[in-house]
């Protein structure tokens, strides 16, 4: 038999930060816990406190009060020389008049490390992140994305215990930004190096992290996998800012039900009291199509009609490549429009097209309640 993996032991923990700028409360009673080897990314709009939370972790901006421990030791209010981390900032903050090489070996010539030590380390991080040609190069020299991977390479140098990403993508153009962040993860991956990176980008955030922290206004909203804040968002504010999602005003009926222009639909189990404003919530993906070019070939013909199930009108389809979005009209639904997003497949054997009449389902373990924006659930 194989002994089971040692459990990961919690490397950073940040207890009770705040943070204020004058009367601005940026960070406001931040507790958060990160393994170590953990790749956690701070998502959120632009002044939710992300960037301030991991200045505050850095030592670059020191928290009003609350403590931060980095792997047993509390290093609350020591100055960033003193803790162990390396950093990438969004603008790669190379030195233009160094070479390739001494840029990276800058932060090792303190180290204690002979010449022929730094040479040899200067060698393999340049391996490493995949340039290992273009040492005796200048920055300028150099595209958007392979100065990132000098900046990776820059921050890694010394075996740092933490590694903090300041949206380290984001000057950089949609296909390089795509496929750097693969090379990112599984760098992070082969170091297991814990690491923590801010982005504004939901879909960097979904495919490079281990967990997210969503943020808003200086609070935290969220901590999950990648899967459970998209799938099982804990707030609107959530369920609006990752991914697509329709917001229908409605009213809460009983447990698992909610009430959409007089029409009561079986939902999520939600603890709203009947009666209660809610905004009921599904994704676009996860309208059901319904119809006869619906059915799997060999289904029987008579199909018990599932709950949830209504006809509506297309009023407007687009084509997004893999998929078709659809907006669909009710009566139950008012003026507003529910977005669907159907397969390529679908759409073709449905013969859907503008003014055609469909029937779509609304499944129930999809069909989430929230408060109202600006209300406590």
């Amino acid at each position: 038999m194989t002994e089971a993996a040692a459990p990961l032991q919690t490397y950073l923990s940040i207890d009770n930060l705040w943070k204020a700028f004058g009367d601005f409360l940026a960070l406001k009673d931040i507790s958060l816990e990160i393994d170590e080897r953990e790749f956690v990314c701070f998502l959120g709009p632009s002044g939710c406190g992300k960037t301030t939370l991991l200045r505050a972790i850095a030592g670059l901006d020191l928290q009003t009060k609350g403590t931060v421990m980095q792997g047993g030791k509390d290093v609350s209010n020591l100055p960033p020389s003193e803790r162990d981390f390396g950093i990438v900032f969004q603008s790669y903050a190379l030195f233009p008049n160094l070479t390739i090489e001494k840029n990276i070996a800058f932060g090792l010539e303190n180290t204690g490390r002979s010449k022929s030590e730094i040479a040899v380390r200067v060698a393999e991080l340049l391996a490493l992140v995949g340039l290992p040609d273009q040492g005796a190069k200048y920055p300028a020299q150099l595209s958007g994305g392979q100065q990132q991977r000098i900046a990776l390479a820059r921050a890694i140098a010394t075996n740092p215990g933490l590694l903090l990403l300041d949206e380290p993508l984001s000057a950089l153009d949609a296909k390089v930004r795509v496929h750097l962040r693969h090379e990112i993860k599984e760098l992070q991956r082969k170091l297991g190096v814990t690491t923590v990176m801010v982005t504004h980008d939901q879909e960097e955030a979904l495919a490079m992290a281990d967990r997210i922290v969503v943020m808003n206004h200086g609070v935290i909203e969220q901590v999950g996998t990648p899967t459970e804040v998209y799938r099982q968002p804990a707030s609107l504010f959530v369920a609006d800012f990752i991914g697509e999602m329709n917001q229908i005003p409605a009213s809460a009926g009983a447990e698992g039900e909610v009430v959409i222009g007089g029409s009561t639909l079986k939902s999520q189990q939600h603890g709203f009291g009947a009666g209660s404003a809610i905004v009921a919530a599904i994704r676009p993906e996860d309208v059901i199509p319904h119809g006869d070019g619906a059915r799997s070939p060999g289904a029987p013909d008579e199909i018990e009609t599932p709950e949830n199930a209504f006809e509506v009108t297309v009023a407007e389809m687009e084509f997004l490549g893999s998929f078709w979005r659809c907006r669909l009209q009710h009566e139950i639904f008012g003026d507003s429009e529910l977005i669907a997003d159907f397969s390529i497949n679908a759409v073709r054997r449905l013969d859907l097209a503008e003014g055609k009449s469909m029937t779509i389902e609304l499944p129930e373990g999809r069909l989430m309640a929230f408060a109202p924006a600006g209300e406590a659930a």
